[in-house]
């Protein structure tokens, strides 16, 4: 399972890469606020740092606006990828800017439904939220289990993308389900190596290793 980091901290995503832990990057509007950056500059800056897919988002709500946006998003880099949101028009963006080579992120996915409309219009990648269908008691895991049927059924070459990781475990269940690929924030993909036993572990060796006395250095 590929790992994209969702965040437009340069700074979080630099420290990930150089351990070889960042395949893509994703980001969004609120990302962006969130950077207090020009979305162009600092979306460049990524993608001069990651080799992966980088996903920058139109805000435009109809069709025609979304394909002009994501042509223009697109001349930041080579890989970039244009991100629209999974609406009737979206779908239509999808369509014209897939058909122009364009890897296209369809994200706010919330059925599986909506995914294979998205596999059909020729999206790279499907963006299904997790933590947002768990914040509603509804189980965000069978919605990937879901898509991955349905696209392993007839063939789909959409990536799933799972997103609204809000925790360790969703990574894990997610890469048991076959998600192709999960964005993260940087704190949730450091909370993988957490754990109880390893810290108990390493605290014992610690203390028989300094009752022997000895320095390896």
């Amino acid at each position: 399972m590929k790992f994209f980091v969702d965040t437009a901290d340069v700074d979080a995503i630099r420290e990930l890469h150089e351990l070889g832990m960042v395949d893509g990057v994703t980001t969004n509007p609120s990302l962006i606020m969130k950077s207090g950056r020009d979305i162009k500059e600092v979306t460049k800056e990524i993608c001069d740092m990651v080799d992966g897919p980088v996903s920058a988002e139109t805000v435009a709500l109809d069709a025609e606006g979304m394909i002009a946006e994501g042509r223009e998003l697109k001349k930041i880099a080579d890989n970039i990828t244009i991100k629209v949101p999974l609406t009737w028009d979206g779908l239509k963006a999808c369509k014209v800017l897939s058909g122009e080579g364009n890897m296209v992120n369809v994200t706010l996915c919330f059925s599986a439904n909506q995914a294979l409309l998205a596999a059909k219009a020729g999206a790279t990648f499907i963006s299904p939220f997790i933590g947002r269908l768990d914040d509603l008691n509804l189980d965000g895991m069978e919605l990937i289990a879901d898509i991955r049927e349905i696209y392993d059924n007839y063939g789909f070459e959409t990536q799933i993308l799972a997103a609204s990781i809000r925790s360790a475990n969703h990574m894990s269940e997610a890469a048991k389900i076959g998600a192709d690929v999960a964005t993260a924030p940087p704190a949730v993909i450091k909370a993988m190596a957490n754990h109880v036993l390893t810290d108990k572990g390493l605290d014992a060796f610690m203390k028989d290793w300094e009752k022997t006395g000895q320095k390896i250095l």
